[in-house]
């Protein structure tokens, strides 16, 4: 069978068909481009947005989280006296060893002093003979004024006798003195206790050899009195200002883990020491039962007392590096600003700061490694003010 033709296709149709497989193409076209633009622009907005740190930020807080120091202290009697003796000899006998209470006056030891008897006794016996010596003298000037009537005497012999008897009463109360001297040494051989306490050492023993003078070895005896004690601490000298007189302290003591002790700041040395930098303060401690021992060691706890609050920020905050101590605060214009910070105390997961800092900061809680002054920062959590700008913003700002 035949097949019919097809009719010819005008030049017109063929027109348009190419006209509208051209507008296709292009719409094909400009839809890529602008899919592509699209997606060069989220990229680029997405690469802006992690170009920004993400930091958190809390404000310092204000409050006294722990108004105490806890220090080492040193415990010594309230009075305490090395007794040396006054005189040379050999000790006799003692009366009292360590850990004995005495009593003000007791005898605890008496010294044999054969030499010092021996002076003593002819100091007496100097004595006699110059007394012996005046009073012949006096009776010779009294016979001498009685003849000077009758001019069987001068009165120059009359003041020769004056001065002669004068110069022997001076040298009866010279030896008088002398005797008094050597009657005081005499005393001092028995060894008394100058006030209540406790035998706390004893370095000698009967037969020992005892010079006089607290120069030449060890003290015989050393009296205690631990009735009272005083507790001696060295005080970081940035603490002294808040450490008052008459301020309570808590003493925890080894020998008795679950007990504490009260004493009070009575006196402050008013100086640093070169060495520790810091100053002595000494502190009262009633020990009325004798339960704590002279020498003994404390943990003493300090009340602080201080005109303004302290600020305290977490510790991961600080930054320390080759521009110092420092902490990274963000402003009001979410830009990074390091400001440098003296610390007052270390509290662990906290730092007491001293200055730097004022309450109205924004402190970024963990700076990350790199942050440099002046670096756009995401804040997120509390104290986030808004949506920072993007680097690319910023960099269009600047030209």
């Amino acid at each position: 069978m035949p097949t019919e033709p097809r009719p010819p296709v005008s030049r017109r149709k063929l027109g348009l068909l190419g006209v509208a497989a051209l507008i296709g193409a292009g719409l094909i076209v400009a839809t890529g481009i602008r899919a592509r633009e699209d997606n060069s622009a989220k990229l680029k907005e997405w690469t802006d947005a992690q170009s920004i740190a993400t930091v958190a930020v809390a404000p310092p807080i204000a409050r006294a989280l722990n108004p105490t120091i806890d220090l080492p202290g040193r415990l010594e009697a309230y009075s305490r006296a090395p007794i040396f003796a006054r005189v040379s000899g050999y000790l006799k006998s003692w009366n009292a060893d360590i850990g004995a209470r005495v009593k003000a006056g007791d005898v605890i030891a008496e010294i044999e002093a054969p030499d010092l008897d021996q002076q003593l006794l002819q100091a007496k016996a100097d004595l006699i003979s110059q007394q012996s010596s005046a009073q012949l003298s006096e009776a010779t000037l009294n016979r001498r004024k009685t003849l000077l009537a009758s001019n069987f005497v001068s009165m120059q012999e009359i003041d020769e006798r004056t001065a002669d008897l004068n110069n022997k009463k001076a040298a009866v109360k010279s030896g008088q003195a002398n005797v008094e001297r050597l009657e005081a040494l005499a005393g001092y051989k028995k060894i008394t206790v100058p006030f209540d306490g406790v035998v706390t050492s004893r370095d000698t023993d009967v037969g020992a050899l005892i010079n006089a003078g607290g120069g030449s070895g060890p003290a015989m005896f050393v009296v205690s009195d631990i009735s009272k004690l005083r507790v001696y601490v060295n005080v970081p000298q940035n603490y002294v200002p808040a450490v008052r007189i008459g301020a309570k302290a808590t003493l925890t003591m080894p020998e008795y883990p679950n007990r504490t002790f009260a004493a009070t700041v009575e006196a402050s040395s008013q100086s640093v020491d070169i060495a520790s930098g810091t100053t002595r303060m000494q502190l009262g401690l009633d020990n009325a039962g004798g339960e704590l021992m002279p020498g003994g060691y404390a943990s003493v706890r300090l009340p602080l007392l201080r005109d303004a609050v302290p600020l305290h920020i977490p510790a991961s905050a600080l930054i320390f590096n080759q521009g110092g101590l420092r902490v990274a605060t963000v402003g009001s214009d979410d830009k990074v600003l390091f400001k440098a910070v003296t610390i007052a105390r270390d509290l662990g997961k906290e730092i007491e700061i001293a200055s730097g800092l004022g309450t109205e900061d924004r402190v970024i809680t963990a700076p990350p490694d790199g942050l440099a002054d002046g670096d756009l920062v995401r804040v997120v959590g509390p104290g986030a003010k808004g949506k920072p700008a993007t680097a690319s913003e910023k960099q269009d700002v600047k030209g």
